[in-house]
């Protein structure tokens, strides 16, 4: 069930939501006001008696939409405890950080959306990549999340956690909205659901552009599209869903502190115009769910093509002074992968006991990703150049049993094998290998009582590593011998966690709502503070210094910023 509850948020200023009925021709005492209907939404469910830990959770798509965005990826701070932050503007992957971590762009945090696996493997920039600018908020209906390595379902890339985009079986009515800003600022939303032979087909659309604060704008352009088709019920169903993502922009990479101070740059400056990217994705998926008997059957299916050329300068003119330090790197591939699992409720002794058998297998065929050095974004050394097959088979099961009244028991065990396959422009670094890893896991909840349970869990997981590093020789900057990575990396965990339901949810926004019109003002970063995104400490070298300068390299904040929405609904 879903619990009324209060959300205060300084940063966050906007008019109250409310649905109106019609109150003319209700009798009203004389001098006694009539106020109108709010409903402010807490988490979307009661999780006492069903979740195995206290870090399962779930986000409605009220609570999603009733969020502040400065960006797509701050969706996922709707996860208690993570922390969404940028080092370049426009449409690069955000920074994730969970309970104090630092997930670079996703190497432990999983993101799915209708269980297929957003993060990359053997990414052209970061293990782990997971890019959520091709996620419409608007066709969201629910994100499941869970933290930490307990669950024998999550494989590679999710120890930290995940969270499980779920988009909507319809849109319960038409929508079409439109949103500007300062700093050129503009977006517009349009989406749809049909009836069509059994099914519904649902239809969104998303473009948008900005600027930002910065004194030469990112310029990032974004077009998204959706289209999913969905048939049954919420037990027995099947669907097909399409989406495509274009975005391209100019980034505001981090600046050397010395340079603002110095007046070189402008806080909202940057030292090159050169960087930047642009990217696309495109991907088809299969979903389909079944009961028989006491028996759940659950299938995805997906495949689809990314591609992505980012442009950098992090060092200015540390290794090249004269030609400076940009470098491109470049991932091109298709993807594929497939999870089935089946899960039989049943009794043992009066008792409530749950089973779980499942497989999951991944594959990423990456032509040519590369690393260069440019300059103005024109090749001027190949670094290296690889084609990369990676694939992975993993069988998990699970049984979770009442032991007790306030007593559930979980134990779980995940098996995955892996295979590397690289062929290197240097033949030194063409290789292939095979690793696996078994992933035990266990849980003991107590309760509830008082409407609060105590959970204990712990548990092993992993995540892999770039295969590159796992099959490399000789290093292609210096030419030297160099030592490879270990394939797998196992991670541990474990926790204590409570949840309760005796104290009321406190929660995230509003907006006014006539009729089939809603209008809302979010402003961002209401008090105007010059924080930082995040700060790095390394050596650089501007042009014109003599030799490097070990300095704090930061992102700004974005300052105060006003969007209003104006949004129709049929």
């Amino acid at each position: 069930m879903t619990r009324p509850a209060l959300l205060l948020a300084p940063t966050t200023l906007i008019s109250p939501v409310a649905d109106p009925a019609d109150t003319a021709s209700r009798p009203q005492a004389t001098g006694t006001t009539t106020l109108e209907e709010m409903v402010i939404q807490g988490k979307a469910e009661d999780l006492l008696g069903i979740a195995p830990s206290a870090t399962k959770g779930q986000a409605s798509q009220e609570e999603l939409m009733d969020r502040p965005l400065l960006r797509r990826g701050e969706l996922l701070e709707a996860v208690p405890g993570v922390v969404i932050t940028q080092h370049s503007g426009g449409g690069k992957a955000n920074q994730y950080f969970l309970r104090g971590f630092n997930l670079d762009h996703g190497t432990d945090f999983g993101v799915f959306l209708d269980d297929m696996q957003v993060n990359f493997r053997t990414h052209a920039h970061g293990q782990g990549y997971a890019d959520l600018n091709f996620i419409i908020p608007e066709l969201i209906g629910v994100m499941d999340y869970r933290k930490g390595p307990y669950f024998a379902d999550l494989g590679d890339l999710s120890s930290a956690g995940e969270a499980n985009y779920h988009l909507v079986n319809r849109l319960e009515q038409g929508t079409a909205s439109i949103t500007l800003s300062e700093n050129d600022y503009s977006r517009a939303f349009a989406g749809d659901s049909i009836e069509l032979g059994a099914g519904t087909l649902t239809l969104g659309a998303e473009y948008s552009r900005e600027d930002g604060p910065w004194e030469t704008g990112d310029n990032y352009r974004r077009i998204n599209g959706v289209a999913k088709y969905f048939q049954g019920t919420d037990r027995d169903f099947f669907s097909i869903t399409g989406m495509y993502y274009d975005g391209r922009w100019n980034a505001s990479d981090q600046v050397a502190r010395r340079a603002i101070r110095e007046g070189t740059v402008g806080r909202f400056g940057r030292l090159s115009d050169d960087e930047g990217a642009d990217t696309a994705r495109g991907s088809l998926q299969f979903n389909r769910q079944w009961t028989d008997g006491n028996a759940t059957t659950q299938l995805s299916a997906y495949a689809g093509y990314y591609d992505l050329d980012l442009f950098s300068n992090f060092t200015y003119f540390l290794d090249n002074p004269e030609r400076g330090d940009q470098f491109e790197q470049q991932d091109q591939r298709w993807f594929s992968g497939l999870k089935a699992s089946r899960t039989w409720d049943y009794k043992i002794s009066g008792r409530n006991v749950s089973s779980t058998l499942g497989f999951d297998t991944r594959h990423d065929w990456m032509d040519g990703i590369g690393l260069y050095k440019t300059e103005t974004r024109n090749r001027f050394e190949t670094v290296r150049q690889d084609d990369v097959h990676e694939a992975s088979a993993a069988l998990f099961a699970e049984h979770n049993v009442l032991i007790l009244e306030k007593l559930r028991f979980t134990a779980g065990v995940r098996a995955d094998l892996f295979r590397f396959d690289v062929k290197s422009d240097q033949p030194e670094n063409s290789s292939d290998d095979w690793d696996g890893i078994v992933s035990p896991k266990l849980g003991l909840v107590l309760g509830p009582w008082a409407e609060t349970e105590l959970y204990l869990n712990g548990g092993l997981g992993f995540h892999s590593n770039d295969a590159r590093g796992i099959t490399i020789a000789i290093d292609p900057n210096t030419g030297e011998k160099t030592n490879p990575v270990d394939p797998l990396v196992q991670i541990r965990g474990a926790e204590i966690g409570i949840r309760s339901q005796a104290v009321p949810d406190l929660t995230a926004r509003a907006g006014y709502r006539k009729r089939n019109w809603e209008v809302s003002v979010d402003i961002l970063n209401l008090l105007d503070r010059d924080n930082n995104d995040i700060e790095y400490y390394y050596e650089s070298q501007l042009r014109g210094e003599p030799a490097a300068v070990s300095d704090v390299h930061l992102h700004p904040a974005e300052p105060r910023t006003v969007r209003a929405s104006v949004t129709y609904r049929w």
